[in-house]
């Protein structure tokens, strides 16, 4: 494949011999044929399965609301003043212990998430592996039934949140895989932003049932001991339970695998980078090479969005509880809505742009937010919203540029790497909006730091291309 400079759009690919000389790409094996209807939704559905622990545990609900709050203080200083500079310190504790417990699970997956997809590229088992993946998330949402309020229990509470943002990302990367096994380069772009599209709707609807617990004081339940958040924990555990089933049951293994290259754990280390250095070397796979060095960044800017945007609606425009919900529920919907249709987009105009259009609107929105803070709230809703509609194109499409341009039997091996690398950048929006924080005195300024780090990822993917192949 090779972008038209005129359009800046990734044409269809022309079909590619197997000829051994160059690695075909994945998506071209299965021609133009379009999978069943009932395979593209059930594959989706895992998106929809897992999504409550990334909206309502990491982001909105039990993290925010929860884990990091006065709940998980000694007595003595959760009976002091919110302003007190002492409690405010206990809590900020709080809070970067979460973010230890998060750079610790950054570091797991950096190191395994690419070797456990190369072993399941070498077996031709990504389900297998989703399965594994998605049962040990299911089990740490579960484990946070007993995460109660003490300040005991709080590293339970961490260890468990990072465990499962762990096992999730070792599931993502053999979901992702499976993309290749049920798309064409026609449809690649479209499958991609449903998936992604079903992920925010479903994250949706599990934050609408939290406002209807919330409205509804909790049902009459008792909340001392955090018993409605464990309960929305195990909630969460077992909607993804009953949503991923339809993957296992419907959707079929990409390859069939590369025995070749089955060889022991510690070495496929070795394996590992052997292959990164030949995606660089070989003229073929380079522009895979240097998207995923450039959508590590762009992605890491993303991630930011969501990762600090519930703490700028608090701290900056002093969004309430349900001010917050409700805010997190429009800003999925737009997220959700938005990803379906540039998913058509991106099939015709191609992912590249998709995500240049997306990351420039993302910058835009986040400088008029920082200039214009003192305006009040409106502003946070309307600049807020106009990023989150952009985020999920810029992902999806991301994700559809890789599929197009991997390697048959290498699926799980790309995306384990698409997943290192976007870990190995996962400090740069995080420690951009901390040390401007720091330098500035304000929380406002944190979002400059993100907005640094989309600009960098937009300079960085301007370059990259789609391999030509043929």
């Amino acid at each position: 494949m090779s972008e038209s400079p005129q359009s800046g759009a990734v044409p269809e690919p022309a079909a590619t011999a197997n000829s051994g000389a160059v690695g075909v790409i994945g998506l071209d094996l299965r021609g133009e044929t379009p999978a069943p209807k009932k395979q593209v939704y059930s594959w989706a559905l895992w998106d929809w399965a897992t999504q409550p622990f990334n909206t309502v545990i990491l982001t909105f609900i039990f993290t925010a609301l929860y884990l990091t709050t006065e709940a998980f203080l000694p007595a003595e200083i959760a009976g002091l003043d919110a302003k007190d500079p002492i409690r405010e310190a206990a809590e900020a504790d709080l809070a970067s212990g979460l973010g230890l417990g998060s750079t610790i699970a950054g570091i797991a997956i950096l190191l395994i998430a690419p070797v456990l997809g190369q072993r399941a590229d070498a077996a031709g088992r990504q389900k297998l592996w989703l399965g594994i993946g998605t049962g040990a998330l299911v089990a740490c949402m579960l484990g946070l039934w007993f995460v109660e309020p003490t300040p005991t229990l709080f590293w339970l509470g961490v260890a468990l949140i990072s465990a499962g943002s762990v096992f999730g990302e070792i599931a993502a990367v053999n979901s992702n895989a499976m993309l290749i096994g049920i798309a064409n380069p026609k449809t690649v772009g479209r499958i991609s932003g449903l998936g992604w599209g079903f992920g925010y709707i479903g994250g949706i609807l599990a934050l609408v049932l939290v406002v209807v617990f919330y409205v509804f004081d909790w049902f009459g339940l008792p909340d001392d001991a955090g018993l409605p958040f464990r309960i929305i924990a195990v909630a969460c555990a077992l909607w993804a339970i009953v949503f991923s089933i339809p993957i296992f049951l419907n959707v079929p293994e990409p390859s069939l695998g590369r025995p070749e290259r089955k060889v022991g754990f510690f070495a496929s280390y070795g394996l590992l980078v052997k292959d990164v250095v030949g995606l660089y070397r070989n003229r073929d796979t380079r522009q895979t090479f240097w998207f995923l060095l450039s959508s590590a960044v762009f992605r890491d800017g993303l991630g930011g969005v969501f990762a600090f945007g519930a703490v700028i609606a608090s701290q900056v425009f002093d969004f309430g509880f349900l001010d917050l919900v409700i805010f997190g529920i429009a800003a999925n919907l737009i997220a959700g809505v938005s990803t379906i249709i540039a998913g058509r987009y991106d099939d015709r105009f191609g992912p590249k742009r998709i995500i240049l259009v997306s990351l420039a609107a993302m910058v835009v929105a986040g400088l008029a937010v920082f200039f214009l803070v003192d305006a009040g709230t409106v502003v946070f809703w309307i600049g807020g919203l106009v990023l989150c509609a952009f985020v999920g194109p810029a992902q999806a499409a991301s994700r559809s540029f890789l599929a197009r341009i991997t390697p048959a039997g290498r699926e799980g091996e790309i995306f384990g790497l698409y997943a290192t690398t976007g870990r190995a950048a996962s400090w740069m929006a995080s420690g951009a909006w901390t040390l401007l924080i720091v330098l500035s005195g304000s929380t406002s300024y944190g979002i400059l730091g993100i907005v640094l780090v989309l600009i960098a990822g937009f300079l960085l993917l301007l370059p990259v291309k789609a391999t030509q192949r043929g």
